[in-house]
Formats: C-alpha cells, sequence, structure tokens
C-alpha cells in the first residue's frame, strides 16, 4: 500500500529521495473523490485536510499550493466548478463542486488505477527478478 510507504520524516526521505513525499499525478483521483463523497461543495483548505487523510497522503498534509493549482486546472478543464463564499465577518474563500464531466473523469480513473496496479506489479517483478529476490506476495514497506 503506497501509503503505508511514505516517506514518515525528512530522514527517511533523504535514504531514497526519488520516492518523493507524494505522486502529484494522482492528485486530481484524490480530489475527485472527495468532492464526489462530500454532499456540499467543499472550501479549499478542507479539501487539503482531508486528502491528508486519504490513502493517497497517509496522514502527511499534501502540499496546499499544488492542491489549489490542482484545482484550477481541473476548473478550466470543467470538472470542478467554484464559487465565492463571502461570509459577513472573515475572508472570501472558493467553494468547489464536483460536475457531472468531473464524475465521468473519475469513473475513468477507477480504470486507468487499475492499469497503474498492474504496470506496478510488473516493474516489482522486473525489479525483484533483477535484485535475484522473490516478489512478496503482499507488499513489504521497509519504513514500517
Amino acid at each position: 500500500m503506497w501509503s503505508s510507504c511514505h516517506p514518515k520524516s525528512e530522514e527517511d526521505l533523504k535514504e531514497c529521495a526519488e520516492l518523493g513525499k507524494s505522486l502529484n499525478r494522482l492528485s486530481q483521483p484524490t480530489i475527485l473523490t472527495l468532492l464526489a463523497q462530500s454532499d456540499e461543495p467543499l472550501h479549499g483548505y478542507v479539501i487539503v485536510q482531508q486528502a491528508a487523510q486519504s490513502p493517497m497522503f497517509g496522514g502527511q498534509k499534501p502540499d496546499a499550493t499544488g492542491i489549489y493549482r490542482a484545482l484550477k486546472r481541473m476548473e478550466e478543464s470543467g470538472l470542478v466548478t467554484s464559487v465565492w463564499d463571502t461570509p459577513q465577518q472573515g475572508s472570501a474563500k472558493r467553494l468547489f463542486s464536483l460536475t457531472d464531466k468531473g464524475r465521468n473523469c473519475l469513473r475513468r480513473w477507477i480504470d486507468a488505477l487499475a492499469c497503474y496496479m498492474l504496470t506496478l506489479q510488473e516493474l516489482r517483478e522486473c525489479a525483484s527478478y533483477a535484485l535475484g529476490i522473490e516478489v512478496p506476495d503482499t507488499p513489504v514497506c521497509s519504513h514500517e
């Protein structure tokens, strides 16, 4: 499970920096899923907070700027819409909602993620073979 393999500290990250802190490309299905689960529009701040608890980020707060950039791109693509929430007190904030196009996109992500899983398993097998070790039936995370 990817979330259990996130580096848990900067020291873990230095051990193999190429692992990164997250898979940025998977921010989109994470955001779409959070919006699909919600009965009401969500503030960007809430999306960032909930994304941290998603399997993709495994309890680590994602880069808020990256989430906001993804939301902007998704709005430009018609996957989400936003309206300004202008309370009597405090600053105005955007509320994001999923569109029908966004729901269709999330449905396509479900299939794409299945393909990624197969590809990743094949890569695991190739890497294990290259090291001369057996591929564990269940992924083993060295950071647990």
